[in-house]
């Protein structure tokens, strides 16, 4: 494994830039672990621009571990509406509380103290001690591993066990000892920016020198995704004096409250069925997911997972997003044909 030429005057090259043209990002204006370890899980998945908002005002309602630890997860999956992947709020919760009970609600500081905690895993872990403490470690995600690949020329999968062993290699023969924190940030930016997927600005990228990659829009090389699964999941809308029956999920929402799932044996034996007042099509990681309505009169609710919500309170609780949508669509529906929602 050869370190490419001059790693000095690729540093220098890269830190030039970046003073120039990195992005002012607000969790790069803290050194807070907590608020570091919050940006970091809430980015996974996320765009950038996306998660701003959800940032800045997470941080307002749980400014710290030990409010985000003794807060209710109804709240904190409210306030994560939107973002998509609850386990990631619900890991959050989870790490504040082992921080709290563990080491007294102050962030450990060892990569392999943070690894223990729910949900981190180890580009996570290496994350926060850079962004947070400095430490001259490595660090390995989408960008960074896209402009790793180019700059080694490296042609295997990056999916692979060898793969990865192998970018983290690369990754950590460049860190510096020093400020390596604002490195990592610069070659974030750089693969966020440049060094972008399928179409490299090789032309203005200040390390093109460095790069040995003849052909950097074909890398870095994937396994082949997994074909798309469909999905057809089919739901009730049930209303009763100004208020709507929803349950409480127990899988893939785990914790928050979903339109009840329609009972199919009664589907199958009612007229009262006639088709679907709501049809929409979304997608969750692999799946495309076809999502139908159908309006329910009445039913014996199950007390343990479900509960009559007045409508007013619908936005106080967790909602995931393609059922608030629902609910939105038939509620508007319903105001227009004066249906269900007497007082």
């Amino acid at each position: 494994m050869n370190a490419p030429r001059n790693i000095r005057g690729f540093r220098s090259a890269l830190l030039l830039w970046y003073r120039r043209h990195g992005r002012d990002l607000p969790w790069r204006r803290t050194r807070d672990p907590y608020a570091v370890l919050v940006s970091e899980l809430m980015l996974q998945q996320t765009q950038v621009a996306t998660v701003i908002p959800y940032y800045n005002e997470w941080l307002r309602r749980f400014p710290d571990f030990a409010s985000l630890a003794r807060a209710s997860q109804n709240n904190v999956l409210r306030a994560w509406q939107g973002l998509g992947y609850y386990g990631r709020a619900r890991n959050l919760q989870a790490t504040a509380r082992t921080v709290v009970d563990r080491y007294r609600g102050r962030s450990p500081r060892s990569v392999e103290q943070m690894q223990q905690l729910p949900g981190i895993g180890k580009y996570t872990a290496h994350a926060v001690a850079s962004f947070a403490f400095d430490q001259s470690v490595p660090i390995v995600e989408s960008n960074t591993a896209r402009v790793l690949t180019r700059l080694f020329d490296f042609r295997e999968s990056i999916d692979s066990d060898r793969g990865r062993q192998t970018l983290w290699q690369y990754a950590a023969m460049l860190v510096p000892k020093s400020n390596a924190s604002i490195y990592n940030s610069a070659l974030i930016d750089l693969g966020a920016l440049v060094c972008v997927a399928r179409q490299p600005k090789c032309g203005i990228c200040p390390v093109e020198k460095f790069c040995r990659a003849k052909n950097p829009q074909i890398l870095p090389v994937r396994k082949s995704r997994p074909s798309t699964k469909r999905l057809l999941e089919q739901h009730a809308f049930v209303v009763r004096q100004g208020k709507i029956l929803l349950e409480q999920s127990s899988t893939r929402w785990r914790g928050m409250w979903i339109l009840p799932l329609l009972k199919l044996n009664c589907f199958k034996q009612s007229s009262s069925y006639r088709g679907a007042i709501y049809t929409s099509v979304f997608p969750f990681t692999n799946h495309r997911i076809t999502l139908k309505v159908y309006a329910e009169r009445s039913r014996k609710i199950d007390k343990d997972s479900q509960r009559w919500i007045r409508v007013n309170s619908l936005e106080s609780i967790p909602i995931p997003s393609p059922h608030r949508r629902a609910l939105q669509h038939l509620l508007q529906r319903d105001r227009h044909t004066q249906v269900g929602l007497e007082p």
